[in-house]
């Protein structure tokens, strides 16, 4: 029991990581258009 525990854990952590990842990098995608529309 407590080795799934963990693994549910670190998919959770890892989800979580991949999340804030996905949020930068849609942060720098805005970033990016608005140079675009500007010029």
């Amino acid at each position: 029991m407590r080795k799934r525990d963990s693994i549910k854990e670190l998919i959770q952590k890892n989800k979580s990581e991949i999340l804030r990842d996905e949020k930068q990098l849609a942060k720098i995608e805005v970033k990016i258009d608005n140079r675009h529309t500007v010029k």
